[in-house]
């Protein structure tokens, strides 16, 4: 990895972190202060357009049912295409009352979609997807 791709992946890896820990403290401006304004979240059975429709979301789900919760995030790959964009590929969940780990039927995959925009590298699409149990 060139000295620039290390750079860019300490950066995407400060985005990640800043919004987990945003999520941790019930921020729903600050886990999606690092969105491009046009981001689109997909969740089943959900897909939210923007950033401002993505807060909006997270500040009810803040609120309500994700109240006093984290996340578990393992990175599993980092691909960049061009100068410009990034996935990620990662294993994710969410930790409830105080729960150190997130059970099997819990976790997901996700994708996280990032671009570089005047030299910033910015969330521009989430996508997750339930881990299925072996043989399903």
């Amino acid at each position: 990895m060139s000295e620039n791709r290390a750079a860019d992946e300490a950066a995407i890896q400060a985005v990640l972190m800043q919004s987990y820990k945003a999520w941790e403290a019930g921020d729903a401006d600050g886990m999606v202060a690092d969105y491009a304004p046009d981001a689109t979240a997909i969740m089943t059975g959900s897909l939210r357009d923007s950033r401002d429709v993505i807060r909006q979301s997270m500040a009810m789900a803040f609120a309500g049912p994700l109240k006093d919760t984290s996340t578990y995030n393992k990175q599993l790959s980092i691909r960049f295409l061009g100068r410009d964009a990034a996935i990620i590929v990662a294993e994710s969940g969410i930790l409830f009352g105080g729960a150190t780990e997130v059970p099997d039927t819990g976790k997901v995959n996700a994708t996280w979609v990032f671009e570089k925009r005047d030299g910033e590298w910015l969330i521009a699409a989430y996508h997750n997807s339930p881990v299925l149990a072996p043989g399903q």
